[in-house]
């Protein structure tokens, strides 16, 4: 592939990663959330059974401070909660409510929603195919923002 493509290739991904992210945040607030999209890429993390700031802060790719702020904003929007890790002492886990559950499932809709559309425009089978081709190239995520 010569430079160009490879370039060209960069920024229609970066620009469909933005333009969803955008889309998926409009959908959340079209539901009743007041949320950031760091809030939403925080969630990805804490779906899954919560986790320390330690690991949120790595997940995101920011320090342990800026993950705890941001633990501290979502407690105070009663997004997440904070509990005793139940295999470390020191460490505390930090878990989504209700209310964050409720807006991780507003972020699941949202998506559907703008991705139903890519299937207007490319058809149902190259939309799969997308996202087969991307899953071999990024499997596992992380899944973070672009500070």
């Amino acid at each position: 592939m010569e430079n160009s493509e490879a370039m060209s290739l960069t920024v229609a991904l970066l620009a469909a990663a933005g333009e969803l992210v955008r889309r998926v945040n409009e959908g959340v607030a079209a539901r009743g959330f007041a949320d950031r999209p760091a809030y939403g890429f925080a969630f990805a993390r804490l779906s899954s059974g919560g986790a320390t700031a330690t690991e949120l802060a790595a997940h995101l790719g920011v320090t342990k401070q800026a993950a705890g702020q941001l633990v501290d904003e979502l407690v105070s929007k009663g997004y997440v909660e904070r509990r005793p890790h139940p295999d470390d002492a020191r460490a505390r886990l930090v878990v989504l409510t209700d209310l964050g559950r409720a807006s991780t499932r507003a972020a699941e809709e949202a998506a559907a929603d703008a991705v139903r559309q890519w299937g207007d425009v490319l058809g149902e089978g190259d939309v799969r195919a997308l996202r087969e081709l991307l899953l071999r190239i990024a499997p596992y995520g992380p899944i973070r923002p672009t500070w």
